[in-house]
C-alpha cells in the first residue's frame, strides 16, 4: 500500500548498483551507498582531542575556529592544523537543558564576524530544570577569544522535549544571506504537519532579525511562527547543505532507516505525518517517511537509506579543484553509520553516484558536523563522548 513511496529509492538504488556492479535485486529499497574508484585517497588528521559531543564548528576570520559542545560549553580552536590547542570559552550557558539529544547544538558565525564579532547558537532551554524551548541566541566573542557576551535571543519558541529526543537545530547560511534552521519535531505526532508550530521544518529568518524574508513562502500567514517557514512535514532535520547556485538540500533522520536526504522546496510538505491526519495521538512511527498516499503533492527524498540505520548529520558541500573528481560533492557524516558518506547530485537533485570513502568507514566512530574550512579542507567532529576530535580531511595521500 505503500509502494508509491519507493519510487526514488528503486531509481538510486539501480544506478548505484550499475557503478558499483551488484546484483542482489532483494535489497534494492535500502540504497547502499557504494565507493567509486576514480574518487582520490583522503588525507585524515586529527586537528584536537579531548572534546565532548562537538555539535558544530564555526570558522574565524583570524585562522581560529569556534566549537560548540552538546553539554553546554564553548571553546576556541587556536588553530586549523593537527595539534592546534583547545582554550575554553566563557560564556553564560547555565540554561542549556543538556538532556539526550538536546543541549548546545547548531553553531552559524555571522558573515560579518570581522567587524561585530557575531555568532549565533542552538541550544534547549531550561528553567530551573523545567524544559521550555529550543532557541536561538546571538553572541559577540571577546577579542581575545576568551568569553562570550550573551546579546539576546534571535529566535524562542522551537518546541522542546523534556528527554530532549528530536531537538533538531541545525543552522546556515543560504546563498542570498538569510539563516536557514533545520528542526526537529520533538517526536509529537502533530508537530510535523502543523504549521504553527516551527518543530519538524527547515525556517528561514534575516540573520540580525529574526523577521521573515518578504519571499517566504507563507510570509502572509496570520500566525507569525508560520510566517517563518520554508519547508514542513519534517521528521528531524540534523543537516542543511546549500548548494553554489541556490539549491537547498537537508540530511534527515528516519525511524528506523528510511534516512533521506531531501532537495528543500519553498513551500514544500516533505511527508512526515506520525499523526496520520489527526487521528493518532501517538507518535506512529509506522508510517512513511514521505507519505505519498495521505499527501500526493509531497516532495519525495533524493536519496533514502531504505532499511539501513545511518543516522546523518551534519552536510556541506565539497567546493574547488583541490578536491579532484570530488569537486561538487556533498558530504554527509552520519552517526549510526559511522562513516562518511559522499553524494554525486546533477543539477537536477537526482543522486548519481554515492561514495563511502574507506579512510572514514567506521575508522573514527560516529561523525556529526561537517563543515568546509576557509582553507578549502572539510572538517568534520566525532561524536563518540568521550576524547571526541576535530578531524581534518582533504583529497592527498593517506
Amino acid at each position: 500500500m505503500h509502494a508509491p513511496r519507493f519510487a526514488p529509492r528503486f531509481a538510486v538504488f539501480a544506478l548505484v548498483c550499475a557503478l558499483a556492479g551488484c546484483t542482489d535485486a532483494g535489497n534494492a529499497n535500502r540504497s547502499a551507498p557504494t565507493g567509486s574508484a576514480l574518487a582520490p585517497a583522503l588525507r585524515v588528521e586529527v586537528v584536537a582531542s579531548g572534546l565532548e559531543h562537538p555539535w558544530d564548528i564555526g570558522f574565524l576570520p583570524d585562522g581560529t575556529a569556534l566549537v560548540a559542545q552538546r553539554p553546554g560549553r564553548l571553546a576556541l580552536l587556536t588553530g586549523h592544523s593537527p595539534g592546534a590547542q583547545l582554550r575554553p570559552v566563557q560564556a553564560d550557558l547555565g540554561d542549556v537543558l543538556a538532556e539526550g539529544e538536546g543541549g548546545q547544538l547548531g553553531m552559524l558565525v555571522h558573515p560579518d564576524f570581522a567587524t561585530n564579532r557575531r555568532f549565533i547558537t542552538c541550544q534547549t532551554h531550561q528553567v530551573g530544570g523545567t524544559a521550555v524551548d529550543v532557541r536561538l541566541v546571538t553572541w559577540r566573542l571577546a577579542e581575545d577569544g576568551t568569553r562570550a557576551d550573551r546579546l539576546g535571543d534571535l529566535l524562542t519558541g522551537l518546541p522542546v522535549n523534556p528527554s530532549g529526543r528530536h531537538s533538531g537545530c541545525r543552522p546556515a547560511l543560504a546563498a542570498d544571506g538569510s539563516l536557514l534552521v533545520g528542526t526537529g519535531d520533538t517526536a509529537r505526532p502533530a508537530v510535523p504537519q502543523d504549521r504553527r508550530s516551527l518543530g519538524g521544518k527547515v525556517l528561514r529568518m534575516n540573520l540580525d532579525t529574526g523577521a521573515p524574508p518578504p519571499d517566504n513562502p507563507f510570509r502572509t500567514a496570520p500566525d507569525p511562527r508560520e510566517r517563518l517557514i520554508y519547508s514542513y512535514g519534517h521528521r528531524n532535520v540534523q543537516g542543511v547543505a546549500p548548494r553554489p547556485g541556490g539549491q537547498v538540500f537537508v540530511s534527515e533522520h528516519g525511524p528506523v532507516g528510511e534516512d533521506e536526504i531531501n532537495l528543500l522546496r519553498a513551500g514544500g510538505n516533505h511527508g512526515w505525518d506520525p499523526s496520520r491526519g489527526g487521528t493518532e495521538s501517538s507518535y506512529d512511527e509506522d508510517v512513511p517517511m514521505t507519505d505519498l498516499q495521505r499527501f500526493p503533492d509531497a516532495v519525495p527524498a533524493v536519496w533514502s537509506s531504505g532499511s539501513a540505520r545511518l543516522a546523518p548529520c551534519g552536510a556541506t558541500f565539497l567546493t574547488g579543484p583541490q578536491w579532484g573528481s570530488l569537486d561538487g560533492m556533498l558530504a554527509v557524516a552520519t552517526l549510526h553509520g559511522s562513516k562518511l558518506l559522499l553524494f554525486r547530485i546533477g543539477p537536477d537533485g537526482v543522486v548519481r553516484e554515492v561514495h563511502v570513502p574507506a579512510e572514514l568507514d567506521g575508522t573514527h566512530g560516529r561523525l556529526r558536523a561537517a563543515r568546509q574550512g576557509p582553507d578549502g579542507a572539510l572538517y568534520v567532529t566525532t561524536s563518540n563522548g568521550m576524547d571526541d576530535k576535530v578531524l581534518r580531511i582533504t583529497a592527498g595521500t593517506p
